[in-house]
């Protein structure tokens, strides 16, 4: 029988853990983590049917809440935008630590062995196979490691680079986060109760102030690193225009990274397999991962349960790979070119696409389930109008058609991945996706 390793205590991780274990495999899962404090303490969002597709049944009316919709606002915030989720696309909104709780006591139930407290240090590798993972609390070896340590994954950070697989995420791959739920100031009805901007203050990346019953919830998004300091001036910047965000921080308060960008070119290799943040699973606009990751889980045990007993060969698993670009990976890269875009656009050139409708609700309809650029684009009666506006401007028109250009790249490239598991046209492949970016 296969013995599975887990490093790192995310989403996906845990998901394929209870999945093979309830298939009779052994898995442990290495966390550094203690059971309690398994995850930020703040609530996520996701999309629901990511729990059917886990078999798991949706959680109890007491522990989630369906997410209101997001109003955007450009620098000026002279035109907003408000979101129309339909009522079948409704996302959850839990507890972080509700969520881990329903992950880890069903996957304890199936038989995953949880050990907590253990730093992972890296991977352990002999003649180009992952055999194991290195720790604080001494190595630890298995048939196949499952990465799940995250955004900043020591696992594949340490690959060799033979492997093809990239270590680090680049820049305007990952968003620097700050978020904390500060006392809820005063009783004024609240205009927009889940505001968000874009470029805030010129500065490239995102802030929302989502109004509770009893908090006001703060988020601070850059694609560059920033301390405490800019977190206060941020804050009561904010404060001028949302009297409802109040001084004291109730809960929250921690700075995280999240990965904004195309899936990892290349999941797999002899002994491995990432999945979640790890191999960034993130819907590229919003950051949003956990529907997808649990989603990939089915795909990536499928794989694993059909040859325990053998050898987790990278070819073996390049059936996961295939299987997660067909169902989610091959619609999340175009994404990917829509947020390089907001990394590129002046202040200025945003307030103009919100103030002539270039962006209209349709757009901005994006939800943890947004996984293919066709569910973000509407052919519409102003289409015409809304491009004639865009053509109005030049370096805009110039941007525009770059992002059209890099899509039709990204999608040409995803639609030539080797289909069988042949390694130099697997890794001339990558370098082709990579290279798109």
């Amino acid at each position: 029988m296969s013995k599975i390793i887990v490093a790192g205590g995310g989403h996906g991780g845990i998901a394929t853990a209870m999945l093979i274990a309830e298939a009779g495999l052994e898995v442990e899962v290495y966390e550094k983590n203690d059971r309690e404090n398994m995850g930020y303490d703040w609530t996520d969002i996701f999309d629901p049917k990511a729990l059917e597709a886990i078999g798991l049944p949706m959680p109890a009316e007491d522990k989630f809440e369906y997410k209101v919709d997001m109003t955007f606002y450009s620098p000026n915030e002279q035109k907003p935008i408000l979101q129309r989720v339909p009522q079948d696309k409704l996302e959850i909104k839990m507890e972080r630590r509700d969520i881990y709780n329903m992950l880890i006591s069903a996957a304890e139930e199936a038989g995953v062995k949880f050990n907590y407290g253990v730093n992972i240090k890296g991977a352990i590798v002999e003649d180009y196979k992952v055999k194991g993972i290195k720790t604080d609390k001494g190595d630890f070896y298995g048939d196949l490691v499952i990465d799940a340590a995250g955004c900043e994954s020591k696992v594949r950070s340490s690959l060799p680079r033979e492997l093809g697989i990239q270590p680090h995420p680049k820049k305007y791959e990952k968003f620097y986060v700050y978020r904390a739920f500060y006392n809820k100031a005063g009783n004024e009805p609240v205009k927009d109760p889940y505001k968000v901007s874009l470029l805030p203050e010129g500065k490239s990346g995102i802030g929302w102030v989502a109004s509770e019953e009893e908090y006001t919830d703060l988020l601070i998004g850059r694609f560059e690193k920033f301390d405490m300091a800019e977190v206060e001036r941020t804050a009561a910047v904010y404060r001028q225009k949302n009297p409802s965000l109040g001084t004291d921080i109730m809960r929250g308060g921690y700075f995280a990274q999240i990965p904004v960008r195309q899936p990892l070119a290349k999941l797999v290799a002899d002994g491995y397999a990432a999945i979640g943040d790890s191999a960034f699973m993130t819907v590229p606009i919003i950051g949003s991962g956990i529907g997808n990751t649990l989603k990939a889980s089915p795909l990536l045990a499928d794989v694993i349960i059909k040859n325990n007993g053998g050898e987790y060969t990278g070819e073996i698993l390049w059936d996961y790979q295939k299987a997660f670009f067909k169902e989610i990976g091959a619609g999340l890269a175009p994404l990917a070119i829509v947020k390089l875009l907001l990394a590129k656009l002046t202040p200025e050139q945003l307030d103009y696409i919100f103030e002539k409708n270039i962006l209209t609700w349709r757009e901005m309809t994006i939800t943890a389930d947004s996984t293919k650029l066709s569910k973000m684009i509407s052919f519409t009666p102003d289409m015409p109008a809304r491009g004639i506006a865009i053509a109005e401007d030049k370096e805009l028109l110039k941007l525009m058609l770059g992002v059209a250009k890099d899509m039709a790249k990204v999608i040409a490239v995803v639609a030539t991945m080797p289909k069988t598991y042949d390694k130099a046209k697997i890794l001339s492949w990558v370098r082709k996706y990579n290279g798109v970016f």
